[in-house]
């Protein structure tokens, strides 16, 4: 009874570490208003360890029956395949902009984690919440850049229908080197157009600079990115 108990402990023990890191990776994506936080990550952590412990332990007081041939990996197997379906209804695409990939791809590795966690791997789940932590916090970092990697923005406006607005946008783009992937103009009225464009930006070159582009441009009422 006394080993029944200890065992139980370890278990439990192991579903709460799993919740801890899927509450650490969660209060990130939390923290950038992103669309799964704190709860979503702890529950996708702590089931998919406790799914991983059943895979494991689950079915012991069968393996003894003759006839019974078992695969413990089966059950976890399917963790992988199944927790795509959550993170795909993370995903949606915003004109020319897809978001939600990156919540998606930490949701899957959550369960990872998970995983190793209810397979008393605690140092790899425990050390892959690290790693996930500083991918997060580092590359999602405004100043750092990688080198010589270009970057895309989508910037929308609204202006002046006028023979210049549009040249004028086309010809402040190309002095900067930066190059109009897609041009698109709707008309609101007869005054008005709204103008979206979505462009490759050259290294090191930030949003602000390009907004710093159309500010004497007189036709802009109104620009967002």
């Amino acid at each position: 009874m006394e080993n029944y108990i200890i065992v139980q402990l370890e278990l439990l023990t192991r579903l709460a570490v799993a919740g801890l890191c899927g509450c650490a990776v969660g209060f990130e994506r939390k923290n950038r208003l992103k669309e799964a936080g704190i709860r979503t990550h702890m529950i996708v952590s702590i089931g998919a360890a406790l799914i991983m412990i059943v895979s494991k332990y689950g079915f012991s007081d069968v393996l003894g029956l003759s006839g019974y041939v078992l695969d413990p990996s089966r059950i976890a197997a399917q963790i992988v395949s199944g927790i795509g379906f959550l993170g795909a209804g993370m995903i949606f695409v915003r004109k020319n902009s897809v978001n939600g990939l990156t919540t998606a791809a930490g949701i899957w590795t959550t369960a990872a984690v998970g995983m190793a966690i209810g397979a008393s791997l605690y140092a790899v789940g425990i050390g892959t919440t690290v790693f996930v932590l500083l991918v997060q916090v580092i590359l999602h970092n405004k100043n750092f850049i990688w080198p010589y990697l270009p970057i895309s923005e989508q910037i929308n406006m609204r202006l002046d229908e006028s023979s210049h607005s549009i040249s004028f946008i086309q010809e402040k783009l190309a002095a900067s080197h930066i190059q109009l992937i897609n041009l698109k103009i709707d008309r609101i009225d007869d005054r008005l157009l709204e103008v979206e464009l979505y462009v490759k930006l050259p290294p090191h070159c930030r949003i602000e600079q390009l907004m710093n582009l159309f500010k004497d441009n007189p036709h802009i009422q109104y620009i967002e990115y």
